[in-house]
């Protein structure tokens, strides 16, 4: 199974984040867009992970998240990586506050004592709302910079779960499909929560 843990939207901030990239959209640009409901901030991506060792990742995940106090997500910004102006993979920010970096270097440091390798490279949380598409010819994303540069959108989400999700390749090359695993609660004030429950999505 591919694996990796997330942070899931709500269907309303995906929507909205949706709407907010639809002038990147209407340009045309060589670039395979997601749906809006696999939208999705990446914590740690697993690979490929026997169907024995999900127990030992639900267990750590869980641990860390029942220890983590439920934090809101500010979005907003959008960019490209490796550059806006050849870009690879388009997306929208989130703010790296000092409670997100915690829950990374929690999730790090757990998963690394049952084998999983530590990510080095710096953490830089984003939501991708696209790729670009292979043999691409020059200058295709031309004014693509500016055009970002003049989106104007800031969200601001509550999540209470960090979420085990498995990626598999869909069909008619659409890309890659996600299904939530386990739904692992943080602490969150005043509630009590019940067992962290799989669910398709």
């Amino acid at each position: 199974m591919r694996l990796f843990i997330a942070l899931n939207l709500p269907e309303q901030e995906q929507a909205r984040i949706h709407a907010a990239a639809e002038p990147l959209r209407d340009q045309g640009f060589p670039v395979r867009w997601l749906e809006s409901a696999a939208y999705h901030l990446t914590l740690k991506f697993l690979g490929e992970v026997r169907p024995e060792k999900l127990p030992v990742v639900e267990q750590v995940v869980s641990r860390i998240a029942a220890a983590t106090e439920a934090f809101p997500l500010t979005i907003r910004g959008f960019g490209a990586f490796p550059t806006i102006r050849r870009p690879n993979v388009l997306w929208i920010g989130v703010d790296p506050t000092p409670a997100l970096r915690c829950l990374k270097q929690d999730l790090e440091w757990g998963l690394a004592h049952h084998g999983f390798e530590r990510e080095t490279r710096a953490f830089h949380p984003h939501i991708t709302l696209g790729r670009t598409e292979k043999n691409r010819g020059a200058g295709v994303f031309r004014g693509l910079d500016e055009l970002s540069a003049d989106l104007d959108y800031e969200g601001r989400v509550e999540l209470e779960t960090v979420d085990i999700m498995r990626s598999q390749l869909a069909k008619a090359k659409k890309g890659r499909r996600y299904q939530l695993l386990s739904g692992c609660p943080m602490k969150v004030a005043g509630k009590a929560r019940g067992k962290a429950r799989g669910k398709e999505g």
